[in-house]
């Protein structure tokens, strides 16, 4: 009994470091993400403004200025361990490809959005949206751990 009680304590302990962990992560994902969400909307603002751009252009235009904000500095800072703080082509392409997901939903929020609120919110507001399915994919899919052999 004693046995299964300390093992069921030391279950709690590793589960608690890895949600501390997740969280830790995340807290920094969505601080990238303020400076990536400040790129993509100074983009997108100047895109539809003085270039006269359509929204949906200038979304996907300041969204690849963004995410390729987001990638560097997560793989230098976020995801720092699970990149080795180096930046690879073939990583990068994964990024760009589960942001899409993010990018889709982000567009088709500040679209349905523009039509009810004010543009620069419906643009931040669109933000939100992708940011669960952007972490969760980076998290994932993109930076995951690796297994040692």
């Amino acid at each position: 009994m004693a046995s299964w009680l300390l093992h069921k304590a030391f279950d709690l302990v590793e589960l608690a470091r890895k949600e501390r962990a997740i969280i830790l992560k995340a807290i920094t994902f969505a601080s990238v993400g303020a400076v990536s969400t400040v790129l993509d909307v100074s983009v997108f603002w100047t895109a539809v403004l003085y270039l006269g751009w359509p929204i949906i252009a200038a979304n996907v235009l300041s969204w690849l200025f963004g995410a390729s904000c987001s990638y560097v500095l997560n793989s230098l800072i976020t995801f720092a361990a699970e990149s080795g703080r180096a930046l690879y082509w073939g990583r990068y392409l994964r990024f760009l490809l589960s942001t899409i997901a993010g990018v889709v939903c982000s567009t088709t929020a500040l679209v349905i959005l523009s039509y009810s609120v004010p543009l620069i919110v419906a643009k931040l507001l669109s933000l939100l949206v992708s940011f669960s399915i952007d972490f969760s994919l980076s998290y994932f899919v993109v930076f995951r751990a690796r297994q040692r052999a």
